[in-house]
């Protein structure tokens, strides 16, 4: 297959991910060291295809089906922060239902977006919890962003994740997930401990498809 790989996994930054296949004329690679799939950087969308296709996104917070699908990190995140801890949701999208959601809680919540919450003065700051669903699986440079969410966490705090998990390769070329043209590098349960672990952060997998990662203690 002929097309230029990374140099270094845009995940892990381990050197010389292998080609993993070539799909509706997209090329892909894979990480032995981390278990991340991803998309050739060449073919990444450019921000003016991102924000079209996040502006057709139905984020309401009054839909209970949606609060449903986001308690599903909410409820093991608030089982373990403490009464009034302050968070970031990152990536809010056009919509933060889950800043409304946690606020609800009795959390003080602030949000950042890039198309919709640009606001860098919130990164300038240190949380109890940062929450960043349906978000990682759109980051381009993947590594970086998890230093910068890493270091916006006081002692002990956790990074909560959700995206949906790869599984099978021999499924990949069909996956509804990847077909997300804003999609560019999808993690597996293993790439996300593996994360944490480089990082000296612990990783529980409460349910499928997400990820609450600490930052040691004090």
């Amino acid at each position: 297959m002929s097309h230029v790989l990374p140099p270094a996994c845009p995940v892990c930054r381990a050197p010389d991910p292998a080609p993993f296949g070539l799909f509706d004329g997209l090329a892909y690679w894979r990480c032995d060291e981390c278990q991340a799939r991803g998309l050739n950087p060449a073919h990444y969308p450019d921000a003016a295809t991102e924000r079209a296709e996040y502006d057709t996104h139905q984020n309401d917070v009054h839909d209970p089906g949606y609060r449903a699908f986001l308690d599903r990190l909410a409820a093991p995140l608030r089982a373990r922060l403490k009464p009034g801890a302050r968070g970031l949701d990152y990536g809010c999208g056009p919509g933060p239902a889950l800043a409304h959601m946690l606020r609800e809680a009795g959390h003080d919540m602030a949000i950042y977006d890039t198309f919709y919450a640009p606001d860098v003065a919130v990164l300038k700051t240190r949380y109890d919890f940062i929450t960043c669903t349906e978000t990682a699986e759109h980051f381009h440079t993947p590594a970086e962003e998890f230093d910068r969410l890493g270091a916006m966490l006081h002692p002990g705090g956790w990074l909560a994740l959700m995206t949906t998990f790869q599984t099978e390769d021999t499924r990949f070329a069909t996956w509804h997930y990847r077909m997300d043209p804003t999609h560019v590098v999808f993690y597996r349960a293993a790439t996300l401990a593996h994360i944490a672990a480089s990082r000296g952060w612990s990783c529980e997998i409460p349910r499928k498809d997400v990820a609450l990662m600490q930052v040691p203690g004090p």
